[in-house]
């Protein structure tokens, strides 16, 4: 039996996902590689047989994407799917040339093929690009629903960066959870303030199993999305983010482009940063792509825990690392509250930094002011840690959820900066959230 060829491009989360859902029972397809972009150190390894399945009792080869053209030959691949997020219309386009160049079809999948449906109503968390506020978004959901006595529980879009057989369901409920599964600092950044707000976060790499899980213990599951990506889960309502200081990606990102078209609510954050005419810009984007969408205007006000400290220093203000790297941020919420406290210098940590450290600066050539904390693995920590005792200022200004000094020795002074949802405009989320409920058991059977 001839099986058509495939290889998924992806970056350790969609691309299992789609594997899983659509391809590792079909005998009439043979996945023969993923590929691997964005982050560090999941390429030259496996897909482990334990989780790929019958089909494939060796696994399946995890490669570099910088070696897709050659793949694509030697592998006698019929399709190239790609399967990962945050990236512009004209970045998909560019491997869509280099794939059929090569020989290949190239394909986009609609997400809506590989969602799983929920016993419980999901209320999906989603952005039109990294670091629009979906963290913060995601604890005020879970929040309203707290307060309607319901059992809530988190399910994180993945994050499979160490050991994948070892991380087909993960349920993190304490800080010491975080430390048993090793967590990155990436990881730790999306898990610890639901975990310390008393919401259990389910993550992993099949997803199925993690509905299983997730549907035993809640009344309604909130998706809290990475990066720009949808759901794997089929949402019972849908909640995009929108950033008006990065005005016009919404209409040109991926697929960010496509949650903004899918979108029950357009929830447009930062407003209490952004420029008034960039937000008036983001509602009439949303009213041409997605009219029927709700909109929501929601401010993101930054609080320092001693902003008197900051006065008068030279600061290093250490960021979110997604949302100023992929994300394309040259700031974050670091700077705006060094700024706004008064420092008499924000340091440039470009000179002082080492290896992986160096080489974000290299990829991402945008970045001058901020250092991202990126951590996907331990020598990412250490080289970030060495960065920041190398950089000549008096006080590490910590714009990051999860507080690094957890992670690693800081020499100096700390101040943390924190942020949390703040709604504009009404109606608001509650609303919507109390529509899409009576709506689910409506349709699906009365709650008790």
């Amino acid at each position: 039996m001839a099986h058509r060829r495939v290889i998924i491009m992806g970056a350790a989360g969609r691309d299992f996902h789609t594997f899983n859902v659509l391809f590792r029972d079909d005998p009439s397809v043979r996945v023969v590689a993923f590929t691997a972009a964005q982050i560090p150190n999941i390429a030259d390894r496996r897909y482990p047989p334990q989780l790929a399945g019958p089909l494939y009792p060796e696994g399946i080869p995890i490669l570099p994407e910088s070696a897709l053209n050659d793949a694509i030959g030697q592998l006698a691949a019929d399709e190239v799917i790609f399967a990962y997020s945050d990236v512009s219309f004209a970045y998909v386009m560019e491997r869509a040339a280099q794939v059929t160049a090569a020989g290949a079809d190239f394909r986009l999948i609609a997400p809506a093929h590989t969602m799983l449906t929920a016993h419980a109503p999901v209320i999906a968390v989603v952005a039109v690009r990294t670091g629009c506020g979906k963290s913060p978004t995601s604890r005020f959901v879970c929040r309203l629903l707290r307060d309607r006595e319901l059992r809530v529980v988190v399910v994180r879009h993945p994050m499979p960066y160490g050991v994948l057989e070892r991380q087909r369901v993960q349920r993190f409920a304490t800080l010491d959870d975080l430390q048993r599964a090793d967590c990155t600092i990436e990881e730790q950044e999306e898990y610890e303030p639901h975990i310390l707000a008393g919401t259990p976060v389910f993550a992993g790499v099949d997803y199925a199993a993690i509905l299983r899980a997730a549907e035993r213990e809640a009344d309604v599951i909130v998706w809290d999305g990475g990066n720009n990506d949808a759901p794997f889960f089929r949402p019972d309502l849908t909640i995009t983010l929108i950033d008006p200081h990065r005005a016009g990606d919404e209409a040109t990102s991926y697929p960010g482009a496509v949650n903004l078209r899918c979108a029950d609510v357009a929830l447009i954050t930062k407003v209490d940063t952004a420029p008034a005419e960039s937000v008036a810009a983001v509602r009439e984007s949303i009213t041409c792509i997605n009219p029927r969408a709700a909109v929501i205007e929601a401010a993101l006000p930054i609080t320092v825990d001693d902003p008197a400290a900051i006065r008068g220093r030279r600061v290093l203000a250490v960021e979110d690392g997604p949302t100023v790297t992929h994300g394309g941020m040259r700031f974050g919420a670091a700077m705006i509250a060094a700024q706004r406290c008064g420092a008499s210098e924000i340091v440039d940590p470009r000179p002082y930094a080492v290896g992986l450290i160096a080489q974000s600066f290299h990829d991402y050539p945008h970045l001058s002011a901020v250092l991202p904390a990126i951590g996907y693995g331990a020598d990412q920590i250490r080289d970030l840690a060495e960065t920041i005792r190398r950089t000549p200022c008096d006080l590490v200004v910590l714009g990051t959820p999860v507080d690094l000094r957890r992670l690693m020795a800081l020499e100096r002074p700390v101040v943390r900066v924190r942020y949390e949802l703040e709604e504009r405009t009404t109606p608001g989320l509650d609303q919507a959230i109390e529509a899409a409920l009576a709506r689910f058991w409506r349709e699906r059977g009365s709650r008790d």
